[in-house]
């Protein structure tokens, strides 16, 4: 499948509302499993349907290669059918009155398939899917997660270029959203196929995606791989937006800031005093470590003292919640705290694991390479 590209894509529905979508570049490469992921609200899904041709543009561009499937300026618009993409929404939108062979053939047959090949077709995507042995019956007697196999395999018979999914995992419990996150890696690794998939949950689009696009009120915020997103946020929406717990942040600017911020600002000047006076200073809870003793924090490090206000464990790691004259910061570890709460503790992180960004929330250029120099 060719690359698709949306330039300058708008999406206004009328009257005097803001822009669902605005001044949206895109580029989903062939074969490229990409997320779109943020906020209800955000324009995610907007943006799919968009792609799917079940929403006109307001403005802007999409290609698909050298094809143009829906141009405003030059009044192009291509209908959903003839896009050769496969849509598989929230609901599973299966025929309740047909079986699971019935329902995984339905599009072939709109097709005029012969009988042979759509036979061939749906016992490979069915064994792929492990439905073959529910062929017979009918999605009623299936659970969520079957039925959300079926929705697939209907959906890859057709052999779509492309494969647009709109949150399709929501309705799944947990035990049930693992397998199919696991599914749909191995179908992207099998078939070969494009895939956008929308997701509020940044764990799905953190362990699925080959590329994330982080969208917030209409517009991207940023575009990158799961590692490039986590590790070096573009600005402080996508910080604070991916990870879980959240980042804590230090806010710099203004007067009467917090004791802890300002014991961050005193850091920084002493040793980076290039950066000038930050905006705002993002800490990873996983990036900060603890110690009841002071001669373990390492000199090159930030720390400070807090007080253990409370101890949350979640099964394989423990957060910490601390606090200090009103601050209040969290910090995760993956080892037994052998200390209760109301103790005192020093908690210190490495100048490189520092995320500071500016008075506008955008990452500080150049803050990174002089925060790396540190060798802590």
């Amino acid at each position: 499948m060719p690359t698709i590209n949306l330039r300058n894509v708008q999406k206004n529905y009328g009257g005097n509302s803001a822009n669902a979508v605005s001044d949206l570049d895109l580029e989903i490469g062939d074969g490229e499993f990409m997320c779109l992921l943020g906020p209800s609200g955000c324009g995610k899904t907007t943006t799919l349907r968009m792609i799917a041709g079940l929403e006109n543009l307001s403005d802007g561009e999409i290609r698909v290669g050298d094809r143009v499937v829906d141009s405003v300026i030059n009044g192009v618009f291509v209908p959903p059918e003839k896009r050769e993409m496969g849509l598989v929404f929230q609901s599973y939108a299966l025929w309740p009155h047909l079986t699971i062979e019935r329902n995984t053939d339905f599009g072939l047959r709109l097709r005029k398939v012969p009988k042979a090949e759509r036979e061939e077709r749906v016992s490979k995507v069915m064994k792929a899917l492990d439905i073959e042995k529910y062929r017979d019956r009918f999605p009623s007697q299936l659970s969520g997660g079957q039925q959300q196999r079926v929705a697939l395999a209907r959906m890859l018979a057709v052999n779509p270029g492309v494969l647009l999914l709109d949150e399709p995992l929501s309705n799944l419990d947990a035990r049930l959203r693992l397998e199919m996150r696991a599914e749909l890696k191995r179908i992207h690794a099998e078939f070969k196929t494009t895939i956008v998939f929308v997701t509020h949950d940044q764990w799905e689009a953190m362990t699925l995606a080959t590329t994330i696009g982080v969208m917030s009120e209409g517009t991207l915020q940023q575009m990158g791989t799961p590692d490039e997103i986590y590790e070096r946020p573009a600005n402080r929406f996508v910080a604070e937006f991916v990870g879980n717990p959240p980042i804590n942040i230090l806010t710099m600017e203004g007067k009467g800031r917090s004791a802890l911020a300002d014991r961050m600002g005193q850091f920084l000047a002493e040793r980076f005093p290039a950066l000038g006076v930050p905006g705002s200073v993002g800490i990873r809870p996983e990036a900060m470590r603890w110690t009841t003793e002071l001669s373990e924090v390492p000199a090159t490090a930030f720390s400070a003292p807090l007080d253990v206000t409370g101890i949350l464990p979640t099964g394989g790691n423990w957060i910490l919640e601390l606090r200090s004259a009103g601050d209040k910061v969290f910090l995760t570890t993956d080892e037994l705290p052998e200390i209760g709460v109301g103790a005192k503790v020093n908690i210190w992180v490495k100048p490189k694991a520092l995320h500071v960004f500016d008075t506008s929330g955008k990452r500080l250029d150049g803050a990174d390479a002089l925060l790396r120099t540190c060798k802590a």
